[in-house]
């Protein structure tokens, strides 16, 4: 289990705008992967070098290019 960068109030505020992706709702997982991509906004670290705890890096960066293309980030 990760460290939370998140409280679970602001978890319940930003989970709404994640959108569903085409196979349906995310895994249980996708808490961790936002924590992800938050650790790499806040590190300016390269990708690989993102801790497993979030899972996969390729994964967690899969999750954001989907998010940031759908102007999650804006």
């Amino acid at each position: 289990m990760t460290r939370r960068q998140l409280t679970d109030k602001q978890w319940e505020l930003i989970e709404p705008y994640l959108p569903i992706g085409e196979y349906g709702p995310y895994p249980e997982r996708l808490r961790d992967q936002f924590e992800g991509v938050i650790w790499r906004f806040r590190t300016s670290a390269q990708w690989r070098e993102m801790p497993a705890e979030f899972g996969p890096w390729p994964t967690v960066y899969g999750r954001f290019r989907v998010w940031r293309n759908t102007g999650v980030f804006t």
